[in-house]
């Protein structure tokens, strides 16, 4: 069996030495789309995260197996690849602590005012101090906050069960309408952005997410609300987020964009507020600990494949 990965370094140097035992493997870093065809024309499984596995990709290949190097299999025509017999098979549930992490640290860094300190301190102002500590900026803590979390999928409840230890209340925004949740409280999109002081994002990017906050329901925030991305981009319309930034006093974590790698002249980059914005370039999934979670669960999805065909 041929097995070929076509975009092995959206795995950050993850060890994929294993799947030469199962086969023939060939690596490459990244693949162009005019060369997709070409690397993949003898191979019976592709490996792939952000590469776009078409119908004209699928029908000038021979492919059996179509392997996601992640969740979401957006660039993948799933409905055409399993009319042609071409079993996908994604990896869920391999990043959730990461995400988890790193929605905090987006959080935390805000509520403590880490980037402001950090700076501070390192200009040598705590160097003239005349005391030991500093109350140029007012920290807070989680407890009595209201916590807002749109998607209470398998990440959003593990983000609601931390944030609730640390003293916050939590509601909760379904954006496919058909999640009921007996622990959170349920509201509307309207009523969340109105009262929450802490709004996380944890939704795929689909039809009913799509442009989901644009300038007006942007606006609805209060002021000094943190309002947190890790979903994906395109969830929020950036270039109404940047117009609302400047007139309001909004501060706002982003690891995910609707274009990335983040495009030259951003509308976000030149907002005048800029301590109120923390952009990461989508790495909440991307641990160490994450990425070996990621290959395991490919490599038993290839073994499962290569047992019983599915």
């Amino acid at each position: 069996m041929k097995i070929v990965c076509l975009d092995a370094a959206t795995l950050g140097g993850g060890d994929l030495s294993d799947f030469k035992s199962v086969g023939e493997f060939i690596s490459y870093e990244l693949t162009p789309k005019d060369e997709i065809i070409s690397r993949i024309a003898d191979a019976e499984v592709v490996m792939i995260n952000k590469v776009i596995i078409d119908k004209e990709v699928i029908d000038q290949t021979n492919l059996k197996l179509i392997l996601q190097l992640g969740t979401g299999v957006n660039n993948i025509d799933v409905e055409y690849a399993n009319s042609k017999g071409i079993v996908v098979k994604n990896a869920a549930g391999y990043s959730t602590k990461s995400v988890l992490s790193h929605t905090f640290a987006l959080l935390f860094a805000f509520l403590n005012q880490i980037p402001y300190y950090d700076q501070w301190s390192k200009d040598g102002l705590w160097t003239k101090s005349t005391m030991f500590t500093d109350f140029s900026k007012i920290l807070h803590t989680l407890t009595g906050k209201r916590h807002g979390i749109i998607g209470l999928g398998v990440i959003g409840k593990e983000v609601a069960k931390v944030s609730q230890m640390f003293g916050s209340k939590i509601c909760y925004y379904s954006t496919s309408g058909a999640n009921f949740n007996n622990e959170y409280e349920r509201v509307s999109l309207e009523e969340l952005l109105k009262t929450c002081d802490v709004i996380s994002i944890h939704a795929p990017l689909n039809d009913k997410t799509k442009n989901l906050l644009t300038k007006k329901e942007l606006l609805l925030l209060k002021d000094e609300a943190i309002l947190i991305n890790v979903g994906r981009g395109g969830i929020i319309n950036e270039a109404d987020l940047a117009q609302v930034m400047n007139e309001k006093n909004i501060r706002v974590g982003l690891d995910v964009l609707e274009v990335e790698p983040m495009i030259k002249d951003h509308p976000l980059i030149s907002i005048n507020n800029k301590e109120n914005l923390i952009i990461t370039p989508h790495v909440a999934w991307a641990s160490q600990e994450s990425i070996q979670n990621l290959i395991q669960i490919v490599f038993n999805n290839l073994k499962e494949f290569m047992e019983n065909g599915k």
